[in-house]
């Protein structure tokens, strides 16, 4: 499913149909958590690992070159909102047995680590913001230095390379200062996924009072003190995989909900390894057994981008992402070779700076055709979780202990 084209679900649990994991008749087992054994909650809990598995497998398997360009993270996105709607599907089929404990309590964790994903998903919004205006810093050189058989003069002018230099140099400011500063400018005027309804957004039910799109998140913006390593070790604290009478208890349920809860994690920490943020810190460990079908791809690329990140042309980078590594090497490259020119330019330097801006020419088309798709796929796993957290935190209004 093209990333562009992929359409966020609606449908409330009261009306979900059948799906990947209910090709068989909708029933609802209650569960009488250690003496009644439900088959069909087996049959789903298989179903949605393998799933997942599956999806990551595809997501591992289709990275190769593309890893942490802007096609890859959004094909991550998309796996990620598929793996969201399944999980959906496999607790509205069993929702007679959230308010049973500990599933109860590991369910309401898992939302909170949601509300956490949530900040990450308005800082990464910033993030694709901050490329944007690098985007135009570049389009300026590309005008500055536009084939000279287009232009009266026809030849490569003094001015030309004056604009051309002063473009790079204010870029290369701004991503200097992207990556040492602990908060940048765009943080003062974060907007968030949706709009203020007036209620406080410190309320924790909040979200079950909000209808419709109009969402927000628990901190209307990002503050300069925040911090994108200290919201992902909030994410991951004491996410552990469930232990056997744990899964007993709760017939397996628990074993989905670490499913997702590892899957979001990894998700925010792949989304803040590729794109610009505050604080960006890659040191998350993932406590994942092997023995999960899933495990193996996620595992596999979590050592991959910690990999990439540790190469020397990369430490320092503000993001991983593709595209920035190709602006950066771009920016360098021409600011060099332009540094180096004296008047008249010789052809041989001319013809140099010409592959250098037709370089620079196609890393803006691949940020033309990424960037805004990706924003809108940051918009809907914002929304997506927001929806989920208010529909799970119904259903365990309604079926107590």
């Amino acid at each position: 499913m093209p990333a562009t084209e992929y359409q966020g679900s609606s449908t409330p649990f009261s009306s979900i149909g059948r799906s990947i994991l209910s090709t068989r008749r909708e029933q609802i087992h209650a569960m009488d958590a250690g003496h009644h054994h439900d088959a069909g909650l087996d049959q789903d809990l298989d179903a949605f690992q393998r799933r997942i598995a599956a999806l990551f497998h595809d997501l591992s398997a289709s990275a190769g070159d593309d890893l942490l360009s802007l096609a890859w993270v959004r094909k991550l996105l998309d796996t990620f909102l598929v793996c969201q709607e399944e999980f959906r599907v496999v607790l509205f089929n069993h929702r007679a047995a959230f308010g049973r404990p500990p599933l109860d309590r590991m369910i309401a964790d898992f939302f909170e680590r949601g509300v956490k994903a949530l900040d990450v998903c308005n800082a990464i919004r910033d993030g694709v913001e901050q490329l944007r205006q690098w985007r135009k810093h570049l389009e300026i050189v590309l005008v500055a230095l536009a084939d000279p058989r287009k232009q009266r003069r026809g030849a490569l002018g003094e001015g030309q390379l004056r604009r051309a230099q002063k473009a790079l140099t204010d870029l290369t400011l701004l991503m200097l200062d992207e990556k040492d500063a602990t908060g940048s400018v765009l943080s003062h005027r974060n907007r968030s996924f949706g709009r203020s309804s007036g209620s406080s957004s410190r309320d924790p039910h909040h979200y079950r009072r909000s209808s419709g799109g109009h969402f927000r998140s628990l901190s209307w913006s990002v503050s300069r003190s925040w911090s994108a390593a200290r919201q992902l070790q909030a994410i991951g604290n004491n996410l552990a995989a469930p232990r056997g009478h744990e899964v007993v208890a709760t017939g397996g349920l628990v074993v989905a909900v670490f499913t997702m809860s590892s899957v979001l994690l990894f998700v925010m920490w792949a989304l803040v390894a590729a794109i610009p943020c505050q604080d960006r810190g890659l040191g998350i460990h993932l406590s994942i057994p092997r023995s999960y079908p899933w495990a193996a791809p996620i595992l596999s690329l979590h050592e991959r981008i910690v990999e990439e990140s540790k190469k020397k042309e990369r430490k320092n980078s503000s993001g991983l992402l593709k595209e920035i590594h190709r602006m950066e090497k771009c920016a360098h490259h021409l600011t060099e070779l332009m540094d180096s020119i004296q008047f008249p330019v010789m052809e041989e330097k001319e013809a140099e700076v010409r592959q250098g801006v037709e370089e620079l020419g196609r890393v803006c088309q691949s940020m033309d055709g990424g960037l805004d798709p990706l924003e809108r796929q940051v918009r809907e796993v914002f929304h997506r979780i927001v929806r989920s957290r208010t529909e799970g935190l119904d259903c365990l209004s309604r079926y107590p202990e």
